[in-house]
């Protein structure tokens, strides 16, 4: 059998206001929508995919929370696609990538304002570079934000 490997990497835009839910159990579900524009030597606003994206439990609220329209963020999960029936009873197919981790981009002015740099999908969830367990260099990253003179 042939190995496989689904993973997807993206940076775009917010292109509306997240949205939150909660299912029966208890459990968010975020969903928003990324503009990406893949021609980044000469990009053409009809060559701009819009993106469904996912997030769950903790990195659900954490998105709803602290993403908005016109934010720029690197999302990083796995393609999905799945089968349901609409309220008429046709058939759809809905194509997302349910995401692990997320990271606000821009500026250190805008990233504050927004509350955070990084956020996991695990249930202890923590802002980058608190306490042990968050993602890799955040503490490092504050330090070369104060050295870089621009």
């Amino acid at each position: 059998m042939a190995a496989s490997f689904n993973k997807v990497i993206l940076v775009g835009t917010l292109v509306r206001d997240p949205e939150i839910r909660y299912i029966a159990s208890g459990a968010g579900v975020t969903k928003f929508r990324l503009a990406v524009n893949p021609n980044k030597r000469d990009p053409k606003p009809e060559d701009t995919l819009f993106i469904d994206v996912v997030a769950w439990e903790k990195l659900a609220e954490t998105c709803n929370t602290y993403l908005k329209k016109g934010m720029s963020c690197l999302v990083e999960g796995r393609l999905s696609i799945r089968q349901y029936d609409d309220k008429e009873g046709n058939k759809r197919q809905a194509t997302e990538v349910v995401i692990n981790t997320m990271q606000m981009l821009g500026s250190p002015r805008d990233r504050s304002e927004s509350g955070g740099d990084e956020w996991s999908g695990g249930r202890n969830a923590a802002p980058a570079g608190a306490a042990a367990g968050a993602s890799s260099g955040g503490a490092i990253d504050d330090a070369l934000d104060d050295e870089i003179p621009f």
